[in-house]
């Protein structure tokens, strides 16, 4: 096998156990009606399972990537996926609500794993150059798991029981895990980090200046995005009459502007290069922002959000490349502070889109963000211009360890 088919391979392993989490995410926002309905209480105390699930997933992401350097990414990646079929069993077996709020702050406990853990795997075993195209290709079971969870959510409710879902994400993980467990080796395998632990490899990365770029840029990418993102629907309901559940409909176009890039990605890499596509993507976000809220027409929404994910995942995709990079010696811990750094910016743009949309209203805060966006992929196309600058030495065992931090069975 070629080391470009490996590679193919291991992204597409990779993918179905990405797709679980991002499943398992929001396959609780269509159901929080039917949750009071069973559960007897408002659709307010419903939004928990919601947020103990965020809560869990955001701040065990300082808790994994250290643990992959260590132990090996690939191994724990295999063992979260089954640790993840069962806290979505725990789910639908639920028998109230306190237990099934416990059961998802598990579920967000064991998905923190393996997103940024696959993420630096891909780092640890594909050549820089070659990179961002795979992981575009990895993404896409990211993207089609927030599909799945908003569809299948909302099917599952309507037409058998809220539970089910659960028992689908429970086998959709044992199947990736048993993918991963019966996979061939596709390539050498890579030496595991001797990793110094949380307290040692946080601060190895936060040393590194490209890291602290990067962290700050993907942090305020999460806050000028989702700050006014999530007010869309609403928005759309409110501006063209159009239902909840129509404008809802609308947002899963986000997806598919993500497929399109993944798809586009082995052509797009090579021609735009890292300070193009974050260029692009920024005016894109800014163009598709004015779009959705400006446009008089409903029609012409699902084709702007799909330009809003096509924008975001053109700006993001170029900032995780760069995150598998920016301390190859810690590279589990650098990628779980990204996904953290993201995660966090999303929580402040949220709260922040609130307090500013009740001021000013959707449309001048969609602007604003959608301008901000657009100078910060500038920005970074200027400052990624200049080169991606080594790692700094540091005092870590994983530095210690080497440049590689791949999996001690990282065979696939």
């Amino acid at each position: 096998m070629t080391p470009a088919n490996s590679s193919s391979r291991v992204a597409l392993l990779l993918s179905l156990a990405a797709f679980g989490p991002a499943f398992s995410m929001r396959v609780a926002d269509p159901q929080l009606p039917a949750l009071a309905s069973a559960f007897g209480i408002t659709v307010s105390a419903a939004a928990q399972v919601v947020t103990m699930f965020s809560i869990a997933y955001g701040v065990l992401q300082f808790v994994y990537g250290p643990l992959g350097d260590r132990y090996g990414k690939w191994r724990v990646i295999k063992i979260a996926c089954f640790a993840c079929a069962t806290t979505a069993g725990a789910c639908a077996l639920a028998s109230d609500f306190f237990w099934l709020l416990l059961a998802r702050l598990a579920a967000g406990a064991t998905c923190a794993a393996i997103v940024p853990l696959s993420l630096a795997h891909l780092g640890d075993t594909v050549p820089y150059e070659e990179r961002q195209p795979v992981l575009a290709r990895f993404l896409l079971g990211q993207m089609t798991g927030f599909a799945a969870g908003q569809l299948i959510g909302g099917v599952t409710v309507e037409f058998s029981t809220w539970r089910l879902a659960y028992w689908l994400i429970a086998l959709c993980f044992i199947a990736a895990g048993l993918a991963m467990t019966t996979a061939r080796r596709a390539a050498a395998p890579s030496a595991a980090s001797r990793s110094g632990g949380l307290w040692r490899d946080v601060p190895y990365v936060l040393q590194q200046p490209w890291a602290r770029v990067v962290l700050l840029v993907v942090f305020l990418e999460g806050v000028l995005m989702y700050g006014p993102f999530v007010f869309f629907p609403s928005f759309l309901a409110q501006r063209h009459g159009v239902s909840l559940a129509a404008a809802g409909a609308v947002m899963l176009c986000f997806s598919l502007g993500g497929v399109a890039f993944s798809l586009s990605s082995a052509r797009l890499v090579p021609r735009l290069g890292e300070p193009g596509l974050a260029r692009i993507g920024g005016g894109l976000l800014a163009l598709a922002f004015a779009a959705v809220v400006a446009s008089p027409i409903f029609w012409s929404a699902p084709f702007a959000v799909a330009i809003v994910g096509l924008g975001f995942y053109l700006l993001h995709n170029t900032l995780q490349t760069n995150a598998t990079q920016m301390a190859p010696a810690a590279r589990g811990a650098a990628v779980s502070l990204f996904a953290s750094a993201f995660f966090i910016g999303q929580t402040v743009g949220v709260a922040l889109g609130a307090i500013a949309v009740h001021a000013f209203g959707v449309m001048p805060v969609t602007l604003a963000g959608g301008a901000a966006l657009a100078l910060l992929g500038w920005g970074f196309a200027r400052r990624r211009q200049l080169g991606l600058p080594e790692p700094t030495a540091g005092e870590t065992a994983g530095a210690s360890g080497g440049v590689t931090g791949g999996s001690a069975d990282s065979g696939h």
